[in-house]
């Protein structure tokens, strides 16, 4: 979608058609000596629009449209792969800990045993 909307405004601004003008001097001698100066100023619009350079500048926005859409896609693509590789390592991580936890329990679990067995054979005597 964004490489269509770029190509659009592109393609607009070079769609604007420029206008020429000339301006033309004339000086005339009146029978009386006096000088008589007129100016007119001729503006035309261009009545040939030449396609091959607007191809070649469609063409070149094009170009950098999709060289911008694939910088973000392959920007996209990293994001995705250190996100994956994060939850990856927050998962080993957890899994460690929750071993440890596990294997905490355990020997406090035995000690616990061992504790009781201890007061067993202490009120036996």
């Amino acid at each position: 979608m964004k490489k269509q909307i770029l190509a659009a405004a592109a393609v607009a601004v070079f769609a604007v058609s420029c206008t020429k003008s000339t301006t033309k001097t004339e000086q005339v001698e009146n029978a009386d000596g006096s000088v008589t100066t007129t100016t007119t100023t001729v503006s035309e619009a261009p009545s040939v629009i030449d396609t091959a350079k607007i191809d070649k500048a469609k063409e070149d926005v094009k170009t950098k449209v999709d060289a911008a859409g694939n910088k973000i896609d392959d920007a996209a693509q990293k994001a995705k792969e250190d996100l994956n590789k994060a939850g990856k390592d927050i998962k080993a991580g957890a899994k460690e800990v929750g071993q440890d936890v596990k294997d905490a329990a355990a020997d406090g679990a035995a000690k616990v045993e061992e504790g009781a067995k201890k007061l067993k054979e202490d009120l036996k005597k």
